[in-house]
């Protein structure tokens, strides 16, 4: 069936998440962070992730703003980090990330082929039209699909569902774009078209759908349709 809509993951895919740790490290107001930043930058992303996981498996959800607070104490506990107010900033840049390069002009070339355009993220309502502010991406997305509707982080195929629902398209008519091999994988398995845009080069993950394209950034993304 041919491609009509096209739905994006947000962070790391659209959003550069290691944005908010780099920046205040080149701001230079927190000395303590000018070698840490990756690190912390990782280490976040990672128990984000895990957390968001953790609590789609044992039920227990809460929106994915509350997840990113618990995610950074740990992190900033771990590396020896205890400055309120560098956690502040941090917080404060998470929800102003800079958007990939690559994310405008993809998704201007998908508007100027009358393709339908959405998030699919585990980022509140709020977070995301604040990132898309942020990154200059307002005006190009149709619709913003949040986990919160159905209360369940991905991968829970409750979550894909909206994408149906919310467009009114069958699952093989949509491409589906995330920089997160795990994502990619089960929305593969869900039954979209699925998109690797593997950024960091990483081995594919061993799960049971296989993205059917696997790219190192947005760029050629519109070439799929």
């Amino acid at each position: 069936m041919p491609i009509t809509t096209v739905i994006f993951d947000a962070y790391g895919t659209l959003f550069d998440i290691a944005a908010a740790a780099r920046r205040v490290a080149a701001e230079g107001s927190f000395p303590a962070l000018k070698d840490l930043w990756q690190d912390l930058a990782s280490d976040w992303r990672n128990k984000q992730l895990e957390y968001s996981w953790l609590r789609a498996v044992t039920g227990d959800h809460t929106d994915f703003w509350q997840v990113t607070q618990d995610a950074l104490d740990w992190t900033m506990e771990r590396h020896g980090l205890s400055d309120p107010a560098l956690r502040d900033e941090l917080l404060d840049l998470y929800r102003q990330l800079d958007a990939y390069p690559d994310a405008r002009s993809c998704l201007e070339a998908l508007r100027t082929q009358g393709i339908g355009i959405g998030i699919l993220s585990n980022g509140s309502p709020a977070m995301i039209a604040t990132a898309c502010d942020a990154g200059g991406l307002n005006g190009l997305i149709d619709k913003i699909l949040s986990v919160e509707t159905v209360g369940v982080f991905k991968p829970s195929p409750k979550v894909y569902n909206l994408v149906e629902t919310k467009f009114s398209v069958s699952r093989d008519s949509v491409l589906f774009a995330s920089s997160n091999g795990w994502d990619a994988s089960c929305a593969a398995a869900y039954g979209f078209v699925s998109v690797w845009v593997n950024r960091n080069g990483l081995p594919l993950d061993r799960l049971p759908g296989r993205p059917a394209h696997i790219l190192k950034d947005l760029a050629d993304v519109p070439n799929l349709i």
